[in-house]
């Protein structure tokens, strides 16, 4: 298994780690961030182990997509942030740490000290035209 039975997440799901969870059905659950962004930073993990969004199966992002919504919801009701931030990373080059697909839900407030991943600027229409055939080449 490696993997699977060196897996913080799946620790955290199936009992065998300590975790401040918020909520969970049949196939997710959703939990504080230990190191959080901003007070209820919460992490949604499917309860089975997909290393991240190449692996994990649709209907399984599909539940865990729901479960964001859903804590997206609680975080908005509890502590009135300003917005939210929802986040995905796949592969150390995209910074993800935990390899057991997760999405993050941030709260933010005006004013608050977090950064945006990146830092954007306008593409010629030669490169978007590029990159898009060569994403609907392989469809």
């Amino acid at each position: 298994m490696g993997d699977v039975d060196e897996c913080i997440f799946c620790k955290i799901v199936a009992g065998r780690s300590p975790a401040y969870r918020i909520l969970e059905d049949e196939h997710c659950v959703a939990f504080l961030d230990v190191a959080p962004a901003s007070p209820g930073h919460c992490l949604v993990v499917p309860r089975g182990h997909a290393r991240n969004v190449w692996e994990i199966s649709e209907e399984a992002h599909e539940h865990v997509a729901r479960m964001v919504h859903r804590v997206a919801a609680l975080l908005r009701a509890a502590l009135a942030p300003d917005g939210v931030n929802v986040t995905h990373s796949t592969g150390e080059a995209a910074g993800q740490e935990v390899f057991h697909f997760h999405s993050h839900v941030v709260p933010r407030w005006r004013g608050d000290d977090l950064r945006p991943m990146w830092s954007a600027s306008t593409a010629s229409a030669q490169e978007l035209e590029s990159v898009r055939a060569r994403v609907i080449a392989v469809r």
